[in-house]
C-alpha cells in the first residue's frame, strides 16, 4: 500500500504532531502488554488498554473534523481522559508484577510527554482567535 499525498488533505488530523505521537506510543504499548502480561489478562486489563489506547487516537481524528475548534477541543479532552486510564492500567500492571518499574516510568515518560502535547493543542485551539 502506497501512501497517497492527498489523504494528508482530506484526513487533516495525520498531520498533527499529536496524532502521528499518539500512534507511536499506541504502538509501544500494545507490544508491551503483549509481551508482558497474563494470557488470563487478555479480557480485563489487556482489552481495556487497548481501548482505552484506541480511544486517544480515534478521538483526535474524530474531533478534527467536528465543525469549531471548540468542538476539537472537546475530543482532544476526552481523548487525555483515555490517556489516563492508560497510565492507571499501568499502575495496575505493575501493582500485579506484569512489568518492571523502569517499563512502568519509560512508559509513563512517553505517556506524560503526549499528555502535555494534547493539552497544548487543546489550549492554542480554545485561545486562538476566531476568523
Amino acid at each position: 500500500m502506497t501512501f497517497n499525498q492527498n489523504n494528508q488533505k482530506t484526513f487533516r488530523f495525520r498531520n498533527f504532531k499529536v496524532y502521528q505521537e499518539t500512534r507511536k506510543v499506541n504502538m509501544q504499548i500494545k507490544s508491551l502488554v503483549k509481551k508482558k502480561f497474563p494470557k488470563e489478562e487478555l479480557y480485563i486489563l489487556t482489552s481495556q488498554i487497548h481501548r482505552a489506547l484506541d480511544s486517544i487516537i480515534l478521538n483526535i481524528a474524530e474531533g478534527s473534523e467536528r465543525g469549531t475548534d471548540r468542538d476539537f477541543a472537546h475530543f482532544l479532552n476526552i481523548s487525555n481522559g483515555s490517556l489516563h486510564e492508560v497510565v492507571a492500567c499501568l499502575d495496575v500492571a505493575f501493582d500485579s508484577k506484569y512489568i518492571t518499574e523502569k517499563e512502568l516510568n519509560e512508559n509513563m515518560e512517553l505517556l506524560e510527554g503526549l499528555a502535555h502535547q494534547l493539552t497544548a493543542f487543546r489550549k492554542s485551539l480554545l485561545t486562538k482567535p476566531t476568523k
